[in-house]
């Protein structure tokens, strides 16, 4: 009997350390919404891959691929900042009702313009341009929700699930479109990534909304008020800027998949539809161990954040120069391990530093710099490229990264 006992005693603890990291999903509201974004972030990143093999087999260009990428990501440089007005303003809830709703509208039409046959690169321009307005508006106010679907004592596990569950979704939906292309073609992997938007609209419909922790609306004021009022707090809170600083640099200068998977399938590695799915699916396998890792994590630190992005830099320096597949998946984990790190620990540290009034706008400079700053590195990448080949331009670009992060370490050590 006293032998049982002990066992229980030692078992207690190990079963509360394995479910310390996945504690939000008590929340019925975040478990809800959680399963149904796999789904739809599956589908998405479906269709990230989809788009991307179009293009290179439509032109074979390494600058039209960073064209389309920039063409993306350039709406979201532009809006987002005005997305995170929105976001402070307006109900999130109906807010990503809305956003879903838009973004199943425009990967139907995507996937019928090429079943039909009639797709040409001139429509993934305006679709791609489409898709970035509705992720200026999106994101932001997705990360902004997930404060209040659970409870403060929950925040940064649900930060750290939402990155598990984006990179769960990015080791599924490149593999699985890459497996659709190989066997029936791009169209599929469109049209099932329009599909995976009903699960996520139903999840937020079936929400109990009394359970919701809502934040008051900012006051109003002029746009141009509530904007500054948001950039005045980051640049006048050392911990902020030294995180939104790390962020555009990393994102500028490295964090750019949508168009280094490509680059690096069809120039360096010279890849098949099945293995180029796969590349973004390495990284999705990386990223997701990281995820993980950081839902069980007790505490987030600048340090955490700084180490991290040292070692995406100095990964993705070395990326395009050795063209053996092998060497490039097990350096895309590691990549992906690094990257996701890096971008987990920043939010994280963003979300429980900014005050709530302030959040919606605070995160959308965060998306401005990491993912708005996507037109300008793709360019710049796809640029490069053309003119010094792939593996030269990976190097520039990852030494830009570390050329970056040494910045903000002597910031760091100057406000210490």
């Amino acid at each position: 009997m006293a032998t049982t006992s002990a066992t229980e005693g030692v078992a207690a603890p190990r079963l509360a350390r394995l479910t310390r990291g996945f504690r939000a999903l008590r929340v019925r509201n975040y478990r809800i919404y959680w399963l149904t974004q796999i789904v739809s972030l599956t589908g998405s990143w479906m269709q990230t891959t989809a788009q991307a093999w179009l293009v290179l087999t439509l032109t074979r260009s390494a600058l039209d691929i960073g064209l389309v990428t920039t063409l993306q990501f350039l709406p979201v440089m532009l809006l987002s900042l005005f997305g995170g007005l929105i976001a402070d303003r307006f109900s999130k809830h109906r807010l990503i009702l809305a956003t879903q709703t838009a973004a199943l509208v425009q990967a139907t039409v995507f996937g019928l313009l090429v079943r039909s046959g009639a797709i040409q690169l001139w429509h993934v321009y305006v679709l791609a341009a489409v898709q970035g307005v509705i992720t200026a508006v999106d994101h932001p106010t997705r990360q902004a929700f997930v404060m209040e679907i659970v409870g403060p004592e929950d925040r940064i596990n649900a930060v750290g699930l939402n990155s598990m569950q984006f990179n769960l979704a990015r080791l599924l939906g490149p593999a699985l479109a890459g497996l659709l292309i190989a066997q029936v073609g791009v169209a599929p992997a469109l049209l099932l990534n329009a599909a995976s938007f009903v699960p996520v609209i139903g999840g937020l419909l079936l929400m109990n909304r009394n359970e919701l922790h809502p934040t008051p609306p900012a006051p109003g004021g002029s746009v141009r008020a509530r904007l500054a009022e948001g950039l005045a707090y980051a640049w006048r809170t050392p911990e902020v800027l030294l995180i939104l600083a790390t962020v555009a640099v990393i994102g500028t200068f490295g964090f750019n998949f949508t168009i280094i998977i490509p680059l690096l399938g069809g120039f360096v590695l010279h890849t098949d539809a099945a293995q180029f799915g796969a590349l973004s699916a390495f990284v999705g396998a990386g990223a997701l161990a990281a995820a993980t890792a950081t839902s069980f994590a007790r505490a987030i630190t600048l340090r955490r954040l700084l180490l991290a992005s040292l070692a995406f830099g100095l990964l993705f320096a070395v990326l395009g120069l050795i063209p053996i597949y092998a060497v490039a998946a097990a350096l895309l984990v590691a990549l992906g391990f690094a990257g996701i790190t890096f971008a987990t620990t920043a939010n994280s540290l963003l979300q429980i530093t900014v005050p709530d009034q302030l959040r919606g706008r605070v995160t959308s400079l965060y998306i401005l710099l990491f993912v708005g700053s996507t037109p300008v590195g793709s360019f710049l990448i796809g640029a490069l490229s053309s003119a010094f080949g792939v593996p030269l331009a990976f190097l520039i670009c990852g030494l830009l990264c570390l050329l970056g992060v040494g910045a903000a370490l002597v910031y760091r050590a100057r406000t210490a």
